[in-house]
């Protein structure tokens, strides 16, 4: 049996706003570190590669790590996101890696 692809915007086995926010920022922060070094034209793909890959980021939707990731800050240094789907990107390293 064959199933259909995920949908890359629905979180798996949760309802609509039920993302933790620790959930969300690991998956954005962890995102963030996989495409490190990852040109501009392959980071789409890479990044929907990864969250196929990474079990705990498919309960996070693809389209919400995305936007996160879109707002990143391009000033040098490490950032990390904090604050759950809602939050935003703070300068430093995140405590939980």
């Amino acid at each position: 049996m064959t199933l259909p692809p995920p949908d890359p915007d629905a979180g798996a086995d949760l309802l609509p706003g039920e993302v933790p926010a620790a959930l969300f920022d690991l998956a954005v922060n962890r995102a963030s570190a996989a495409l490190r070094g990852v040109g501009a034209a392959s980071q789409e793909r890479a990044l929907s590669e990864w969250h196929a890959r990474t079990r705990f980021a498919r309960r996070v939707p693809l389209g919400w790590v995305a936007q996160a990731l879109a707002t990143r800050p391009s000033v040098e240094g490490p950032w990390h996101w904090s604050g759950g789907p809602g939050g935003a990107w703070q300068p430093g390293r995140a405590a939980f890696p």
